[in-house]
């Protein structure tokens, strides 16, 4: 079985946010970058699929420029096979979605997988693009993902619970905890992901059909008022006329 997993090249969730001046780019300067944590459970249950199988392949994509490949290695070094980059920055959830399932298509992928967002934009809308361009089915989230020969089994969250659905491959999947334990990768792994296949391919389809018209930060927080108990009507007229939440 052949699996394709996508993984997002994502600022560290230490990162503190900062924007370009004219606040139409983040501003990488001195940002760590890391693998988006939700594709962290995609590669990882990927890699496990495939050991219990004993025979597969796991191959990452990535659509980025060249500063996400030391992330690429990675994920290689967690155990993927080989690797594919589409030299392109992501400029939006579609234009992704082109290049994934134009490497599904052409590769002959028997299971997508994904996290359910990235921590990034939280968009949520990858997985079900790709699933509609390459006409197969897209479970999301999934919490728990199984394998009985050509056929999954698959938990996902639903209001209130959670649903039990079964799946022939080819599928799209977008992964959450607690699907499994994200691994990290050992010494053995690092040394032998420098030698494992990274092909570089130009980006198809249609140019970004959205642009960014502006960032903008959250505003500060304001100052904490403490309010004496004995003082319950000043409360009220400060939930009333400045919080305005009654």
């Amino acid at each position: 079985m052949k699996f394709l997993v996508c993984i997002s090249n994502v600022p560290d969730t230490t990162t503190k946010i900062a924007f370009t001046p004219d606040n139409k780019e983040f501003n990488k300067a001195g940002v760590q970058f890391v693998i988006n944590p939700w594709d962290e459970y995609a590669l990882t249950r990927a890699i496990e699929l495939k050991e219990a199988q004993g025979s597969g392949t796991v191959t990452v994509l990535n659509v980025g420029e060249a500063d996400t490949e030391p992330n690429i290695r990675k994920a290689l070094a967690i155990g993927a096979d080989d690797a594919i980059r589409v030299n392109a920055f992501p400029k939006d959830a579609f234009f992704v979605a082109q290049q994934i399932a134009s490497i599904a298509k052409d590769g002959g992928y028997d299971v997508i997988l994904m996290g359910k967002e990235s921590i990034d934009y939280n968009g949520f809308q990858v997985h079900g693009m790709v699933g509609e361009l390459l006409g197969i089915p897209t479970v999301a989230p999934a919490m728990k993902l199984d394998m009985s020969g050509n056929t999954a089994t698959l938990e996902r969250e639903i209001e209130g619970g959670k649903e039990i659905v079964e799946v022939n491959a080819p599928f799209v999947a977008s992964c959450q905890q607690p699907m499994c334990e994200p691994r990290i990768p050992n010494m053995r792994g690092i040394m032998t992901a420098r030698t494992k296949p990274l092909k570089v391919v130009e980006p198809v389809g249609d140019a970004p059909r959205t642009e960014v018209a502006e960032y903008a930060l959250p505003p500060k927080k304001q100052g904490v008022k403490l309010i004496p108990a004995e003082s319950a009507g000043d409360l009220i007229k400060l939930l009333r006329n400045e919080a305005k939440v009654i």
